[in-house]
């Protein structure tokens, strides 16, 4: 996440005090966009993609290829503009807000959701007759793609805001796209009894979704809990967790580091060595270098994670 308007790496997500601080996401310099609602600062944007080969294309169009993303100079990895995509080209309808408070960000779309979009259409088969379960999946891109290729897909967040409507708004909005059976229900970190209440869903789930849930400390602690909780019970699950890493300067380190990552990679290993005597974990964090379907920028600070529970 990203504060308005000087710093670009994000905000200070340790520091909690500020949660009703204004944010802005960079994710809409990459798609077009109109206003929608002037009076709460929403936007209709266009997400363009390339359909990947193995995928069937709604309307039938010219095929193209499509590389992988290449370095530059500096190392950062070069943005596929929609100039190059050619003509096998389809989009994702998003209604979003393109700044909030901090406890409001779901409302905005985050590179991270875009970043594991990718992955899914470079990898359709994870998806394949499955159930796609997305925690805090925000505006819902991530869902609708995996809905895509999904047998089913339940899209949660937690009740705040407009989050929720307006995940319901957006599949609506891509009817072309959607062939799963997709529900939209409610996961709240902080209340497990919302995982209670979908214990009829969640019967048959097999992968998890999570993209750019990470701000701050609290909530790594409150996503933990809840990732423990849904994997330590059948079926077998994976999880795939993507995420930018959000650099800070410290006076006490004196240089710019990402607090918030490093403290996810210690719940990282502590998920490991819970509940040993149901759960082998298998954790490995994934290459980035995957085609590029999406237009947008893909920094060398996005992050994907796998997580596999197998069930004892």
């Amino acid at each position: 996440m990203t504060p308005e308007p000087e710093d670009e790496e994000g905000p200070n997500e340790d520091n909690t005090s500020e949660i009703y601080n204004t944010v802005t996401s960079e994710v809409h310099h990459f798609s077009k966009e109109e206003d929608l609602d002037t009076e709460r600062g929403a936007v209709l944007s266009r997400f363009d993609f390339v359909w990947p080969d193995q995928l069937k294309v709604p309307a039938a169009g010219q095929e193209t290829s499509v590389s992988a993303p290449v370095p530059d100079s500096d190392g950062d990895l070069q943005v596929t503009r929609k100039k190059d995509l050619g003509t096998r080209e389809g989009c994702v309808l998003i209604e979003h807000q393109n700044a909030t408070t901090l406890d409001l960000v779901g409302e905005q779309v985050w590179r991270g959701a875009i970043f594991l979009a990718d992955f899914l259409l470079n990898h359709p088969h994870i998806l394949t007759d499955t159930h796609i379960l997305e925690l805090a999946s925000g505006v819902g891109l991530t869902s609708i793609v995996a809905a895509m290729i999904a047998k089913k897909v339940t899209v949660t967040d937690v009740d705040r805001g407009d989050i929720l409507h307006l995940i319901h708004r957006n599949i609506k909005r891509n009817p072309e796209l959607i062939k799963a059976d997709v529900e939209v229900k409610e996961i709240d970190f902080y209340n497990h009894t919302t995982i209670d209440d979908l214990a009829d869903r969640m019967k048959d789930v097999t992968v998890i979704l999570v993209a750019d849930v990470i701000y701050h400390n609290q909530l790594t602690d409150a996503f933990f809990s809840t990732v423990l909780r849904l994997m330590s019970d059948p079926p077998e699950k994976t999880m795939y967790v993507a995420m930018e890493k959000r650099y800070v300067f410290t006076l006490e380190d004196m240089d710019s580091v990402a607090p918030c990552y490093e403290y996810f990679l210690q719940k990282l290993d502590w998920l490991c060595c819970q509940n040993l005597s149901r759960v082998d974990w298998t954790v490995e964090q994934n290459s980035t270098n995957f085609k590029h379907y999406f237009t947008y920028e893909r920094t060398k600070h996005l992050v994907l994670w796998k997580i596999k529970a197998k069930l004892k």
